[in-house]
């Protein structure tokens, strides 16, 4: 077994690889650029290697500055985690040349399945049902739309050497596929150093499902079931679990029959994962295989019990697969949450600075990777990550902050535990999808299984703009908070020593004001906790707590049910955050809560003949001149932020009064590009 192995990566992903060496014994490596100087896998790793400036093209990507890092530190071996050179076969022949083993497949596997077009013919050879499309070099933009018209619109344009949604254009007529093909080529270039493009058929109703293989230098391989992957957005997955909630015993062998058939006649050896697009038929069509591990492979390691980073150490050093077919088994519900840098009420646009707080809920100390997570009791939380509070969250490199996980014995537990583990996770100093995630999880069609790839699109149309709660939800935070608020007077009663009965001086009757509802309520307290009852109503809360006022988490017990809310103090009360919502709640007596009412509401500034700057980022172009007219979906410009290109359109029709920002420049959120009349 290898004594040192170089982490060619950064973030959770290297902290994560570094976590399972540790449990083998093995001393790591981490290499870091300046922007990544202090970051968690740094501290993490045995020892670090500075390889170069914040940019990937000029640190993380650069083959010869990995292995000068690795010939420095005497690393034997080498994990890339995903992204990066994972899937780069010259990196992989660079590591072969100087005897130092890569923790991946063969090159010549890389090379056939790393790429898409050639991975698609094979796949095709081999009898591995595929979606048509056109798997030739694609020249330009025409050509893109004289191809997308002979396929039949819908169609998706790729990147050839492309991963995590970079490169990725779902075109529904011919203007679409013009635009499409010149950002995907853009987007590649930038991420991958290889624009090469193809297109293939978009299945309409798609569910994006995939298999997790595992295979040795010895001929050995075996499938470790299935994840469902539909809940995606601009083709980069949010939400993933295992199993998936659609298939049946049947289809999930056939699939994962063709997975390992796939995986043998490329002579893979590692783990990997064959991607299919399923339709409402559960007919299944291969979109890719990636070499290399997944993003979402923790929730495969709950259900199976399988660590598959060891695995993959393992295979590496020439281990024969010490797991059959027949000893893998699915049990119990996974689900992975991505939390990404990411404001989803500017349309899910970038987010960079610093995570002024950072406080993920517990994960259960009983689980570790390669242990059943049903011997680690009847729920697991899970948080993978690579940040801590008070770091830096880059413009470099990709948005991603953590992978919440939960594990229980069948799916509507493992929800219910993840909308507890979601309230109670603190991230403040950028906007960050939470609230959105929560969205998600309190969605019927969700919570029924009953969604596809294009869940986000059709669902939420216009963009995420909150939550409105349920009634039923609603009161319940009614009388947790009309609760808080007690505990909060009678501290201020202490401080102000008004009264020595601070109970008789708190008083008991109050009117909440949340989500545009004035709610009466009467508390009644004891040692134990409280009655709240809402007066109008009449129904009845029993409200208990450890709280104190200036804890930023208040977890409450209402009528025995679990409910967690984020407090902050507002002006006239508290800002409340829970399933996704964004609450202002007031707490009045009667006579202030009428008074209130009285008051006038400050209004916005008026932006609407302006577009901001809708995250820090790079200006590529300006699409428009100073007095040129402008149609209602337009575009102006485009922003570069985290790896992806962002076309800002018109909102309506305008005339160009000033542009204020160019090609090169950086900006600010809320900076002003263009002016109109």
């Amino acid at each position: 077994m290898f004594k040192k192995i170089l982490i060619a990566n950064r973030g959770e992903m290297a902290c994560r690889v570094i976590k399972t060496a540790r449990k083998m014994g093995i001393q790591t490596v981490a290499v870091y650029s300046d922007a990544d100087r202090a970051a968690l896998h740094v501290q993490m790793a045995d020892e670090a290697v500075h390889i170069g400036p914040p940019q990937a093209n000029q640190s993380y990507i650069v083959i010869d500055k990995i292995m000068e890092a690795i010939k420095s530190s005497g690393a034997e071996a080498v994990h890339p985690g995903y992204g990066f050179l994972s899937e780069n076969s010259k990196f992989a022949e660079a590591l072969e040349a100087a005897d130092v083993a890569f923790i991946g497949p063969p090159k010549g596997a890389i090379e056939s399945m790393g790429d898409k077009i050639t991975s698609k013919k094979i796949a095709q050879e081999a009898g591995v049902s595929t979606v048509p499309g056109y798997m030739g070099l694609i020249e330009d933009a025409e050509e893109a739309v004289k191809i997308s018209n002979e396929i039949g619109y819908p169609v998706m344009i790729k990147a050839s050497a492309g991963g995590g949604g970079k490169g990725m254009r779902i075109a529904w007529n011919d203007e679409e596929a013009r635009e499409g093909f010149q950002s995907s080529k853009n987007e590649a270039a930038n991420s991958f150093g290889d624009d090469r493009i193809f297109i293939e058929k978009f299945v309409t109703q798609p569910r994006h499902i995939e298999i997790q293989v595992l295979a040795d230098a010895h001929g050995n391989a075996i499938y470790l079931g299935e994840r469902e992957c539909s809940i995606q957005r601009r083709n980069q997955k949010v939400i993933e679990e295992a199993p998936s909630p659609f298939l049946d015993e049947a289809t999930r062998k056939a699939m994962g029959e063709q997975a390992v058939a796939l995986s043998k006649a490329v002579g893979y050896a590692s783990a990997g994962t064959v991607e299919f697009i399923v339709d409402g038929d559960k007919n299944f069509y291969f979109l890719e295989m990636n070499t290399r591990l997944q993003v979402e492979h923790p929730v495969t390691e709950l259900v199976t019990g399988v660590d598959l980073v060891e695995q993959m150490i393992r295979v590496a050093a020439g281990e024969k697969l010490s797991i059959t077919q027949d000893d893998v088994t699915l049990t119990g519900w996974a689900l992975e949450s991505r939390l990404y840098a990411e404001d989803p009420y500017r349309n899910f646009l970038p987010s960079i600075g610093r995570l002024v707080s950072y406080r993920p809920p517990a994960e259960t100390e009983a689980y570790t990777p390669g242990t059943a997570a049903g011997a680690a009791g009847d729920v697991v939380v899970r948080n993978d990550t690579g940040v801590y509070e008070g770091g830096e969250i880059s413009m470099y490199y990709d948005p991603m902050i953590a992978k919440l996980c939960t594990w229980a014995p069948d799916r509507a537990q493992a929800i219910e535990a993840m909308r507890v583990a979601l309230d109670s996770f603190e991230v403040e100093g950028i906007g960050h999808n939470l609230p959105f995630l929560s969205a998600v999880y309190d969605h019927e069609k969700f919570i029924s299984g009953d969604m596809t790839t294009a869940f986000i699109a059709e669902e939420y149309p216009e963009g995420f703009e909150g939550v409105e709660l349920p009634q039923a939800s609603l009161d319940r935070v009614a009388a947790a908070v009309a609760a808080l608020y007690r505990v909060d007077e009678i501290r201020r009663t202490r401080i102000s020593g008004r009264m020595d009965n601070h109970e008789r001086q708190v008083g008991v009757d109050f009117v909440v004001l949340v989500q545009g509802q004035s709610i009466p309520v009467q508390i009644v307290a004891d040692p134990e906790g409280s009655t709240v009852t809402l007066t109008e109503s009449g129904a009845e809360y029993r409200v208990t707590s450890d709280w104190t006022p200036g804890d930023s988490l208040a977890e409450f017990q209402i009528n025995g049910e679990p409910l967690v809310l984020k407090v902050n103090q507002a002006t006239g009360g508290y800002r409340i955050r829970t399933r996704g919502a964004d609450l202002k709640v007031k707490v009045f007596t009667e006579r202030q809560a009428e008074l209130a009412a009285l008051m006038p509401e400050k209004l916005p500034p008026d932006t609407s003949k302006m577009l901001l700057c809708p995250m820090p980022g790079l200006i590529v172009k300006i699409d428009v001149e100073v007095g040129q007219e402008v149609q209602e979906g337009q575009a102006l410009c485009t922003v570069e932020a985290m790896k992806m290109e962002n076309i800002l359109r018109a909102e309506k029709k305008s005339v160009v009064a000033k542009i204020n920002a160019g090609p090169g420049d950086s900006l600010a959120v809320d900076d002003v590009i263009i002016e109109f009349e």
